[in-house]
């Protein structure tokens, strides 16, 4: 969390969207003058967000399907974007695939969760509350399919933070191959980053100086820092729960979503099967 308010001092995105939002600690992070959008189909928002911020509770495929995300930004591009949703493959390729459409060269995809304890707590099913997914199958992805991004993992605890450049509107290469993508990936063994974890992740030690370089190198806009920090700690949580302490209500949702498959959850199978998922034009 430190490293992801860094980042927003650091990048001062003009908009920013957040995929799986929980009880809005990160999307809180986002400073004053940001366009802040958070997606989340079941939000329990228990931080103090900007009061400016947009929260649709509904699932990022259904967000996607359903809003253009750049009229929701109100005509501008993406900035700086963190996916942190439904903790498995496709789920999160997804997202970045419809993420990257309204992106420009210098935005942002930061993705939570890229640096797995194990196999146990990476596995597509959750046996316990300290649970990854598989998340890091993105990043050997999107190594293997778009060498043109600029993919690291920051050794930040407890499990990473990646970080994805060079992002390009108008590539196709992951949607035209996203049923062969699953195929491959989906059933991937956590055994493939035996060898060389930390080479297969590119990963990074968590040092400012070494994450600033892989960021872009200006701000996105003039303000300055120190007075929007300012501003952000005035917020107040929300006055319904302001006396509660910020639990994440990530396990008991993923639990529930995840009961009705091995694979994860149906829940668009019969209506947009994975088998013929194409973004929407932009």
């Amino acid at each position: 969390m430190k490293l992801l308010d860094r980042i927003h001092c650091h990048v001062l995105p003009r908009t920013y969207v957040e995929v799986g939002i929980g009880t809005g600690k990160s999307l809180g992070l986002a400073l004053p003058g940001t366009i802040a959008v958070g997606i989340d189909p079941e939000p329990n928002i228990r931080f103090a967000i900007d009061k400016s911020a947009q929260v649709f509770s509904e699932g990022s495929d259904d967000f996607f399907e359903r809003h253009d995300l750049r009229q929701v930004l109100r005509g501008n591009d993406l900035d700086l974007a963190f996916v942190d949703g439904m903790h498995l493959f496709e789920y999160a390729l997804r997202d970045f695939l419809h993420l990257e459409r309204f992106c420009h060269a210098e935005s942002t995809i930061l993705f939570h969760d890229c640096k797995p304890f194990d196999a146990e707590t990476s596995a597509r099913v959750q046996v316990q509350n300290r649970w990854t997914g598989d998340v890091w199958k993105v990043l050997l992805c999107l190594k293997e399919y778009r060498p043109d991004l600029r993919i690291a993992t920051v050794d930040v605890p407890p499990t990473g933070l990646a970080i994805v450049r060079g992002l390009d509107n108008s590539s196709t290469v992951l949607a035209d191959q996203y049923d062969e993508i699953c195929a491959r990936y989906i059933d991937m063994s956590y055994s493939v980053l035996d060898e060389d974890k930390d080479g297969k992740l590119n990963l990074v030690p968590d040092d400012w100086n070494l994450v600033r370089e892989l960021l872009p190198s200006r701000p996105f806009r003039a303000d300055d820092p120190a007075r929007l920090i300012e501003q952000r700690a005035r917020r107040r949580r929300p006055k319904e729960k302001r006396d509660r302490q910020p639990l994440s209500t990530l396990p008991r949702r993923a639990r529930r979503r995840l009961a009705v498959s091995p694979v994860g959850p149906a829940l668009r199978a019969v209506r947009h099967p994975v088998s013929t998922f194409k973004p929407p034009p932009r």
